[in-house]
């Protein structure tokens, strides 16, 4: 396909129904569970990730994509005629991942360009920057454009997430262990956001309605939106979530998707993700 082409990796949470007809490529990272690794999405899909969480005793762990994994993907672009292509990955702050893909420009740099860009986000944040990027190429904007649109957007990227415990992102150390003692003891439901690339608590609830309606009323309260995405960890109320987001005002058809592996890993079951866009001109706050 010539022009630019949008290359992500599976932290993105991009199903196959929404990369395939954006021409998104998404390079796996890998799932362990003690001795066995799973390539997230091609060997282990979300459904089957969460069923397993809930049958084992032990934390799943993941890891980054080989930079011959990137490098096949930008050579695989190069083949079908690309003129080049944007790269975005989960923040560099929470995985090896973007190191991977910088790697991998430089082994098929005799092939074509590759811009790599640090989403500093993760699950539908990076993936939104991914959709709109494949909606700039395809529109027959430039490697440049294309890359500029993307640094752009992760000034106006947005993402929250409610969790029932702050556990899992302290076992997997992806927040502060005293965050996570301080949580368990008073009994919250805190959410967290993705801040300045890196996962921080961004306040307390007491119940785990009130941290879902805090999601919602932040993604309302940031209305118009551009673009706006939940993402579902295997939680039973998530139907509540998203008929209750049918009323925000944005420009894109809200998109909902399960929570993989990568991001599961680390939330643990029954996490909801919301992720928005905000408008050009307008920073995520």
């Amino acid at each position: 396909m010539p022009g630019v082409r949008v290359v992500t990796d599976s932290a993105s949470d991009l199903t196959d129904e929404l990369a395939v007809p954006a021409g998104i490529t998404v390079v796996p990272l890998t799932i362990r569970f003690g001795d066995e690794e799973l390539l997230d999405r091609r060997d282990l899909t979300p459904a089957a990730f969460w069923e397993r969480c809930r049958t084992s005793a032990a934390l799943p762990e993941t890891a980054a994509p080989p930079p011959g994994a990137f490098q096949a993907a930008f050579v695989a672009a190069a083949d079908a005629g690309a003129d080049g292509v944007v790269c975005c990955t989960i923040s560099s702050a929470l995985s090896a991942t973007h190191q991977a893909a910088l790697a991998g420009a430089a082994a098929a740099a005799n092939r074509l360009p590759v811009q790599v860009v640090d989403t500093r986000s993760v699950t539908m944040g990076q993936g939104l920057i991914c959709l709109a990027a494949a909606e700039a190429a395809a529109a027959g904007a430039s490697l440049e454009e294309v890359t500029a649109l993307c640094k752009d957007l992760v000034g106006r990227t947005h993402v929250l997430g409610a969790v029932d415990t702050l556990d899992h992102l302290q076992r997997g150390g992806r927040i502060g262990g005293a965050a996570a003692l301080l949580g368990s003891l008073l009994s919250i439901k805190p959410v967290i956001e993705v801040r300045d690339g890196v996962v921080e608590q961004e306040s307390k609830q007491r119940t785990r309605s009130r941290s879902l309606e805090y999601l919602v009323a932040k993604a309302a309260g940031a209305a118009p939106l551009e673009r706006l995405a939940v993402s579902n960890g295997a939680a039973a109320d998530i139907g509540a979530v998203v008929s209750r987001l049918a009323d925000v005002e944005v420009a894109h058809e809200l998109v909902v998707v399960d929570l993989g592996p990568v991001v599961g890993t680390h939330a643990g079951p029954g996490a909801i993700g919301i992720s928005y866009q905000l408008p050009p001109g307008r920073s995520a706050t």
